[in-house]
Parts: structure tokens; sequence; C-alpha cells
């Protein structure tokens, strides 16, 4: 039950990264000008996700018991 979970959470993380890296990109290409902007909101965003995956993965199997 414990892998299942690690994998929907991967699986959705991975969703997540690919969909603001392509947010970013795209909005990238539409206005140069604010690409220093653009980095940062992408970079706090790109943490943020991966934070939710580290704490699922270093969190869920206390929850689960180990098992």
């Amino acid at each position: 039950m414990l892998s299942l979970a690690l994998g929907i959470a991967a699986a959705g993380v991975a969703i997540g990264l690919g969909l603001i890296g392509y947010s970013g990109l795209q909005g990238m290409s539409r206005q140069p000008e604010a690409i220093g902007k653009l980095q940062t909101a992408m970079l706090i965003a790109l943490a943020f996700v991966e934070l939710v995956f580290l704490l699922t993965v270093f969190i869920a199997p206390a929850s689960f018991g180990g098992k």
C-alpha cells in the first residue's frame, strides 16, 4: 500500500514539475523582458512541489507504520 501511495505521489509531482516548467518556459518566450521574475517564481514553485514530494517520502512511511 505504501509503495502504491509513493508511486501516485511521484506521478503527481512529475506532472506538477512538468506543468511548471512548461508554463515557465512558455511565459519566458512570450515576455523575454520578464525572464528574471518568471525564473524566480518558477524556482519557488518547483521548490514547493519538491518539498511536497520529500515530505511524502519521509512522512508517509511513518504514518503507515513502515509497512
